[in-house]
């Protein structure tokens, strides 16, 4: 069994030398797959890392990718780009002259990237090359713990979703048997209700009315109907041991059920099966739910 749901979760955390990291991965259903990372200032290259990554073994989901990283007994140094610097601040105060506004404060210019950028001048060009390749190791390893954890919330829809399956097909078997009995049925109501119309039936052409009655019993027939529920629950069990993303296929796969059981319902002259017909399309509703989250 391989079925994957898209909500998962995954975390690790690691060091190297002075540095400390956090990854923390949540993934929830969409209907595509959208990758969004929040990677601190400094760590701009891992953003296309783990976004290639993650794009290479997931195929459906809202994906968030949190890092925090910290480096202990450092000497933290603030260079000022002071040309940036006054050019942004001759353009506010001609602004603020020009539409007569109040002049911006230094403090929110000093929160603009390219005016302040913090290093630290103890941080040596290999270990900061030793640190990106173990944070990179360490994603992976978060991104395992997602899928794994994206493969047991997938066991579990799975599970229900073959509950749900096995209910269908005990509903469709209830369904068959009530509809052999159908053409009968139609022709005691048929004849009941030529009976109310007329004293003597002898006045009605015998060859005329067992037309009639086969015409409403070929219109009542479910059989075409059934076939391709019974083809269609086929298809689904197969589709949820199958590898690879299966959430479209089976989207696609209930709106299939969704019409067929339409149809029976439509063609229902029996109270019985109506009462059939209403639950199995409780039954595909409860899978539809289900499957919203399966990737």
């Amino acid at each position: 069994m391989t079925l994957s749901s898209m909500t998962g979760f995954g975390r690790s955390n690691n060091h190297y030398e002075d540095y400390s990291w956090i990854w923390e991965l949540k993934s929830v259903n969409g209907k595509g797959l959208d990758v969004r990372a929040r990677i601190p200032q400094g760590f701009d290259t891992l953003d296309k890392y783990v976004k290639s990554v993650a794009k290479k073994v997931l195929f459906r989901g809202n994906l968030n990718i949190l890092l925090q990283i910290k480096k202990d007994g450092i000497k933290t140094v603030i260079n000022v780009n002071e040309e940036v610097l006054d050019k942004l601040i001759t353009i506010a105060k001609n602004a603020a002259i020009k539409h007569n506004l109040p002049i911006p404060s230094i403090d929110n210019l000093l929160t603009i990237r390219e005016v302040i950028e913090v290093s630290n001048d103890d941080a040596e060009e290999d270990i900061e090359k030793g640190r990106d390749k173990a944070v990179k190791l360490s994603f992976d390893e978060a991104i395992k713990s997602l899928i794994s954890s994206r493969k047991e919330e997938g066991a579990a829809t799975y599970n229900m979703l073959s509950f749900i399956l096995d209910d269908i097909d005990r509903l469709l078997s209830e369904a068959e048997a009530i509809a052999v009995k159908q053409p009968e049925l139609l022709k005691e109501k048929y004849e009941k209700k030529l009976g109310s119309l007329f004293d003597n039936k002898q006045d009605v052409d015998p060859d005329r009315l067992a037309q009639e009655i086969v015409l409403l019993a070929l219109k009542s027939d479910i059989k075409e109907e059934t076939d391709r529920l019974n083809a269609h629950i086929v298809s689904a069990r197969k589709l949820l041991v199958s590898d690879g993303p299966v959430g479209r296929k089976l989207e696609f796969l209930t709106q299939e059920f969704s019409r067929e059981i339409n149809t029976l319902c439509s063609k229902s002259s029996d109270i019985r099966l109506t009462n059939v017909g209403l639950a199995l399309k409780v039954a595909i509703d409860q899978f539809r739910e289900q499957i919203l989250n399966v990737e």
